[in-house]
């Protein structure tokens, strides 16, 4: 059984400020470590199910050159292997080879999510809304969407219980789930200390994998039309000559193809 363990910084226990998540910043050592422990427990996991392939792809942005790289990489376990892509979505390597499901551990909810701790989409300067076919989605979307272009499942999501809810609402209800906090507001939280939150990743991802057909891999819908709104009017500005990129007004752009994965190729790696 090969598996993907897909991840983010912001849905970690203990993980409440930016400075926790931005490289360079000093408590950036702090959230490295409580972030890279939970992953180890997906892969454990994720192991005890049975597992005989697993490869961890870090996604957080976390700047420079910590950018899809805050992985403390003396401390993961070393029965996994692991991606430091260039950018976010670059890597589909392990999904192309046949992967059999998807673990997404410390995810955060979508921009503007009632107490998502620390709750953006993509970029939280720039990026406002994201559409998939008319359905609002965060970044557990796109993840998703990506995983489901070649076949594979999600069947674990942890973060924050706002990031949980929004992920079932997604990918339905067969979705095991691991809230390890629970947001007070966009930067605060009830959380679950660090241990037992891996003893629950834990244990959350050897029962996910028990049933490799509990959820099925996602699809947005072919054609696919994806829609984004900015913060800003400079981000329509860097696409407004790239071909297949409709502007629609001065901060959202849309684009159309026959697939998800097309449609966003089309827009997302230009700036």
């Amino acid at each position: 059984m090969k598996v993907h363990v897909i991840t983010d910084m912001e849905g970690v226990s203990g993980i409440v400020k930016w400075q926790q998540t931005s490289g360079g910043d000093p408590m950036y050592e702090e959230g490295r470590r409580l972030y890279t422990e939970e992953i180890n427990a997906a892969v454990r996991g994720a192991k005890a199910a049975g597992a005989t392939e697993i490869v961890v792809m870090d996604c957080h942005g976390a700047g420079g050159a910590w950018s899809f790289n805050s992985l403390v990489h003396d401390l993961l376990d070393p029965d996994c292997e692991y991606v430091v892509q260039e950018e976010w979505t670059a890597y589909t390597g392990f999904l192309e080879s046949g992967c059999d499901a998807a673990l997404f551990v410390g995810m955060h909810a979508m921009n503007g999510a009632q107490f998502g701790v620390l709750n953006h989409t993509v970029s939280g300067q720039e990026w406002q809304n994201l559409w998939f076919n008319g359905t609002l989605v965060g970044e557990t979307g796109i993840n998703a969407a990506l995983c489901g272009t070649w076949g594979v499942p999600v069947l674990l999501v942890t973060g924050d219980r706002a990031t949980c809810e929004e992920a079932t609402e997604l990918l339905g209800a067969g979705l095991r789930t691991v809230a390890v906090k629970e947001g007070l507001g966009r930067y605060s939280a009830r959380q679950i200390p660090a241990v037992r939150a891996r003893q629950m990743i834990e244990e959350g991802a050897k029962r996910s994998l028990q049933d490799l057909g509990a959820v099925q891999p996602y699809d947005p819908g072919s054609p696919c039309t994806i829609e984004v709104e900015y913060k800003v009017s400079s981000a329509v500005d860097k696409l407004r000559r790239v071909p297949a990129v409709e502007v629609v007004d001065s901060r959202r752009i849309r684009t159309t193809a026959d697939t998800w994965w097309q449609a966003w190729q089309q827009f997302f790696f230009f700036d």
